[in-house]
């Protein structure tokens, strides 16, 4: 594997068509590829954005498999490349919810990773009001997993705010964060937050987002970028469907933390 790896980050404004959607997948997908990345991350809930609560549940997938895992796992394979299924509902143990999963896989369409959402969104501000613990049933715990050319932690959205959930990953390389902050939220805080987490961990950042305004009038605020171990923004999309590509530079990632050795200053608190 070579030292310097493309990633991209794939932004949309879903609907609530499950069709469309992977038509509009396939298509990003294909012209991130076409710009040389062999690492694609998709948005959270790339599937459907606008639907009914009951709709959603309807595309449930079980661990064992699904159309949405098995469209994956052949789009990864067909272009030879890990993709980030940025996120999809999957069951787990309540009926009436479902898990907010991100499910990675391989070059040959083999599932490498799995993370369920563990921090669930939930905001007030007038007329506008979240509370994913309606509908979404929180993950248990962190998730990093090992490739040929880097350890790399996923994470869902919300659990942006939570620097702890990062630090319990360990050591990784590159952090992976499909999410749809609101407009209101993401205006004020997306930037800070996503080049603190690749300051503090000294890794790569790959942020894929919702961006723009959808069917039913909700707004995302996309910015998909993707973020160097120094929280230097490499290539940001601000809104509207596309991709951002940067390089993934092993040598950046060792300089950053042998002039800087940060991670191994680190004291934890008794």
């Amino acid at each position: 594997m070579t030292e310097l790896l493309r990633l991209a980050a794939v932004q949309m404004v879903s609907t609530p068509r499950v069709e469309d959607n992977l038509r509009a997948v396939e298509r990003l997908v294909r012209g991130a590829v076409a710009d040389g990345a062999t690492l694609v991350v998709l948005p959270e809930f790339f599937p459907m954005i606008g639907a009914t609560d009951a709709a959603r549940l309807a595309i449930r997938e079980t661990a064992q498999g699904g159309p949405l895992q098995d469209w994956l796992s052949g789009l990864a394979a067909a272009l030879k490349i890990w993709l980030v299924g940025g996120s999809i509902p999957m069951a787990g143990a309540d009926p009436m919810r479902a898990l907010n999963s991100t499910l990675v896989f391989d070059p040959q369409g083999r599932q490498a990773s799995r993370y369920d959402k563990m921090h669930l969104f939930g905001f007030k501000a007038g007329a506008e009001a979240y509370d994913e613990s309606m509908s979404i049933e929180a993950g248990k715990e962190p998730v990093a997993f090992d490739t040929p050319f880097a350890r790399i932690g996923l994470s869902i959205c919300y659990d942006l705010r939570f620097p702890e959930y990062f630090r319990a990953l360990g050591v990784v390389d590159i952090l992976i964060l499909p999410a749809a902050f609101t407009a209101t939220t993401g205006e004020a805080h997306w930037e800070v937050l996503l080049r603190a987490r690749a300051i503090e961990n000294q890794c790569y950042v790959i942020a894929s987002a919702q961006g723009g305004r959808h069917e039913t009038g909700r707004k995302t605020w996309g910015h998909s970028m993707i973020v160097d171990p120094w929280g230097e923004v490499l290539s940001v999309l601000p809104s509207g469907e596309g991709w951002v590509c940067a390089d993934f530079n092993r040598q950046r990632l060792e300089t950053v933390r042998y002039r800087l050795p940060a991670l191994k200053h680190r004291r934890i608190p008794a």
